[in-house]
């Protein structure tokens, strides 16, 4: 006969309480894992994000009682499959890619937080063609965006584009994906492209520290806003730790040094909520470009 594991003066109450925090126990996902690991798109060079990742991790720590890692990928593909399939815990996303991410989980990605900028983030269009002064100029041009995946490098500027009535697949001599914001200037600024759409955060940085000469390379359109990055989790987390997650993002300030320092690599003024319904422009953006 099977002896129980439960000692006799156990009542059937008893038990299924014991059974119950047990299972609570091992569902627990900061007790079943030992380290909560973070990646993002690489909108950047690897050694700027690992830069800008740094102090975060190192504060995230503290705020979660976990050890955190950032875990760099190596395209915006890889970020949305990592996160899907929970090979990681916290993923900073652009506003496709959490769209991507989203359709491709069923609708169990959520976007915790995002920068204030992201409810009103723009692109930028550059140019060191002095001949070029609206979009109406690029036609025959060369263009450089992004990555394919960009919100911001790629699927908005597209976007624009379209609706001043050019096609980039039809009424440019040749378009290029660069694969990264920074890479875009570069191309720009060397002649290797006559034009480049790119995040205004990016170009900002660039001019902020004397990165670009601004004589030569100039923005010539700036879109209106829109919805893009944020800091997405899998649904499955449980509750209680999207919302310590989501505390330490909404308790950075820049009135102690340790919030100022995270909050300026991340160009930021501050974390707000996100919610899913910020993106359904960019769903719309995107399938209409057969991007989905």
């Amino acid at each position: 006969m099977a002896h129980s594991r439960f000692p006799s003066s156990f009542s059937s109450l008893a038990r299924r309480s014991f059974l119950g925090a047990s299972l609570a126990l091992l569902g627990s996902w900061s007790q079943a894992q030992t380290v909560f690991r973070v990646t993002a798109i690489p909108d950047e060079s690897p050694t700027e994000l690992a830069r800008k990742a740094a102090p975060l991790m190192k504060y995230l720590e503290s705020q979660l009682g976990l050890k955190v890692e950032f875990t760099p990928v190596s395209d915006y593909a890889a970020a949305v499959e990592a996160l899907v399939h929970k090979k990681v815990d916290l993923a900073w996303f652009g506003g496709f890619t959490f769209v991507q991410a989203s359709v491709r989980s069923g609708g169990k990605v959520l976007p915790l937080v995002q920068r204030e900028e992201d409810s009103k983030f723009r692109s930028v269009f550059i140019s060191a063609d002095p001949s070029i002064k609206s979009l109406a100029d690029l036609k025959g041009k060369d263009l450089s965006f992004g990555a394919q995946s960009s919100t911001s490098g790629h699927l908005m500027p597209r976007s624009f584009l379209l609706q001043a009535g050019l096609n980039p697949d039809r009424d440019f001599r040749r378009v290029a994906y660069s694969g990264a914001h920074d890479a875009t200037i570069a191309a720009v600024a060397a002649g290797k492209v006559q034009a480049g759409a790119l995040n205004i955060s990016v170009w900002e940085k660039f001019v902020s520290e004397k990165k670009v000469d601004t004589e030569r390379v100039k923005v010539f359109f700036t879109t209106p806003p829109y919805f893009d990055y944020n800091w997405s989790v899998h649904a499955d987390m449980p509750a209680a730790l999207r919302e310590k997650i989501s505390k330490a993002f909404l308790s950075l300030s820049r009135e102690d040094a340790q919030g100022k320092e995270i909050l300026e690599l991340q160009r930021a003024s501050r974390f707000l909520p996100s919610q899913g319904d910020n993106y359904k422009g960019i769903e719309a953006a995107a399938r209409s470009a057969g991007l989905l």
